[in-house]
């Protein structure tokens, strides 16, 4: 009897299952599968490579913090002497660049050694900074109509966004190919299309509201940019998917489909996630009453203002639009469960922690333009500003003549112009472009700096620009025309801090609610659904007595700070003349 011994497979430490076969006379193979073994804990850094570590992120946090509090200072001195017509971004940036220019001087004469600290780091980007920046975008959007003008919104963000990075991805392939510019592959010029596409149009928005232009303008490209920045990053990952796949042998079509099912799943599993959390979160501030104790009420938004990026980032969907939609749902219900303190406290600190997180993005990018190392290619540089304001256009004329067809208040040829020269380009871009795995080196530093070229040519050159071509065209309402130029403020911090946002305050009762929403005879489709059942559902209505309450709450801490500031060794009659 012939009889064999066991064969025993080997390739590598890490697999995952072991099989053993064994040949028995019968001739029968029979395959025992052992327990998959549990997956290797990271090794954990102890002794001197811990503390080294420790000391090399303190002294990154103190340099950010650093440069936080001398962009702070410059904002408040914008605001004290009333420079308002020049955008604090553009103010920030400038800032960074002469920041770099000096740290630049102080490395060259050897007296410190910032290149660690000063260095932009894509993963605290998007764990730390982007995250509260796209969520109080969302959260914000109760101030405009979104809702009326949500398919246009969507259609440019979505549509839009791809037809831009289509355009921008396939004209420098093929100007690869003929040998203008350096070559990228297909999936790497499709990746820096999709990254160069997301627009961040700040100083833009700072402008229309200074000069009150049509609110119609305003939202759409208010609109546009907060979900253009979730898509654009989608399609980017989209692109690095496709990169560390092996898709040589794959056909052109099937490429196709894999990539728009991969779209499809981020951006729709992205979205119904961030949907459900915010739906979650206004059940659970509905039926679980912490107004009595806003201490916790405000625990447990923040908890579910993180909560989705978290879980959408772990089960590898996009943490960005799913923590988006997070705050668009959170703002239109969950807030409305909240007692009047928290409602005020959310709002506040939002604005506030967004703010410290867009100033350090665009502190540290115009810091990037003496850390990041360079390869500067002028024919690539001028071509890839050419490609991305041609895409611009065929995304925004084309889709704009398409709604127009649909839409009651029409977008006119002199809006499109405005949203065409507003896509300025942000901080998201040039984090992308760090975060790209792209080999070689040097092709990654082509990118980045074509990134920062195209960032820094938008916000100052066309951002500095917008002001006097909306004058120009005569798109700004008839209030702003009558006013002088000195009356034109364009400092954000200064508007945020000067008024709490009382139309976001929920004070209307039961009966209230009935007669301002439910009655009224012009809701039409998802507007009147979510008057007439989604909203009574998801958001409680305050009763006389929780409305009492309220004001009883908000009077007491009022009385309880004034009490505190007149005690206080500086308080005087003169002091309290002051503040009223």
């Amino acid at each position: 009897m012939g009889e064999k011994m066991a064969e025993e497979e080997f390739s590598n430490t890490t697999h995952e299952t072991f099989n053993f076969t064994l040949h028995t006379t019968l001739g029968v193979t029979t395959k025992l599968v052992l327990p998959t073994p549990a997956k290797p804990i990271l090794p954990v850094q102890t002794g001197e490579q811990a503390q080294q570590e420790e000391q090399s992120s303190g002294m990154t946090i103190f340099f950010s913090l650093l440069v936080l509090a001398i962009c702070i200072i410059l904002v408040h001195l914008l605001i004290r002497y009333r420079l308002h017509f020049l955008p604090e971004s553009v103010a920030v940036v400038s800032l960074g660049i002469l920041m770099g220019a000096v740290i630049k001087v102080i490395e060259f004469k050897k007296l410190a050694n910032w290149k660690e600290e000063e260095m932009f780091r894509p993963n605290m980007f998007f764990l730390l900074l982007l995250p509260p920046i796209i969520f109080e975008s969302g959260y914000s959007l109760h101030k405009g109509n979104f809702f009326q003008n949500i398919g246009s919104i969507t259609l440019f963000a979505v549509f839009g966004t791809a037809i831009s990075a289509f355009v921008v991805g396939g004209g420098i392939y093929f100007l690869g190919q003929a040998d203008v510019i350096s070559k990228l592959n297909m999936t790497d010029s499709f990746a820096f299309g999709s990254l160069i596409s997301a627009v961040d149009p700040v100083a833009t928005i700072a402008i229309f509201n200074a000069l009150h232009v049509d609110p119609v303008l305003n939202m759409l490209v208010f609109g546009e940019s907060i979900l253009n920045d979730a898509v654009s990053i989608v399609l980017t990952n989209t692109a690095e998917g496709l990169t560390r796949k092996h898709m040589s042998d794959v056909s052109g079509w099937q490429t196709f489909s894999q990539a728009l099912g991969y779209f499809l799943k981020m951006f729709f599993g992205s979205a119904a996630l961030g949907t459900l959390t915010g739906l979650i979160s206004a059940l659970v501030l509905k039926h679980i009453d912490l107004r009595k104790t806003p201490s916790l009420e405000f625990g447990m938004m923040i908890i579910f203002a993180y909560l989705p990026y978290g879980l959408a980032e772990g089960i590898s969907l996009s943490g960005i639009m799913a923590i988006l939609f997070s705050g668009i749902v959170m703002s239109h219900y969950t807030h409305h469960n909240l007692s009047p303190v928290t409602q005020i406290l959310m709002q506040q600190t939002l604005r506030t922690v967004a703010f410290l997180c867009e100033t350090c993005v665009f502190a540290f990018l115009g810091l990037s333009i003496f850390s990041f190392p360079h390869k500067f290619e002028i024919s690539f540089v001028i071509w890839c500003i050419v490609l991305v304001l041609f895409g611009r256009a065929v995304n925004i004329f084309p889709l704009s003549y398409l709604l127009n067809f649909f839409r009651d208040h029409k977008i006119t040829p002199k809006m499109m112009f405005i949203m065409w020269f507003s896509g300025l380009r942000g901080a998201i871009p040039y984090a992308l472009s760090l975060h790209l795995g792209l080999e070689p080196m040097e092709k990654r530093q082509l990118i980045g700096t074509t990134t920062i070229v195209i960032v820094l040519f938008t916000i100052l050159l066309l951002g500095g620009s917008t002001m006097p071509l909306i004058r120009l065209v005569d798109i700004e309402d008839s209030r702003a025309r009558r006013r002088s130029k000195k009356d034109v403020n364009l400092s954000k911090t200064e508007k945020m801090g000067n008024a709490i946002e009382s139309e976001h305050l929920s004070e209307l009762t039961e009966e209230e609610y009935e007669a301002h929403y439910i009655r009224q005879q012009d809701l039409k489709g998802f507007m009147w659904l979510d008057a007439k059942y989604l909203n009574p559902f998801f958001t409680r209505r305050l009763t006389q007595e929780d409305l009492h309450h309220g004001r009883i709450q908000m009077k007491s801490l009022t009385n309880k700070w004034y009490e505190e500031v007149r005690q206080g060794p500086s308080g005087s009659e003169d002091d309290e003349q002051e503040l009223f």
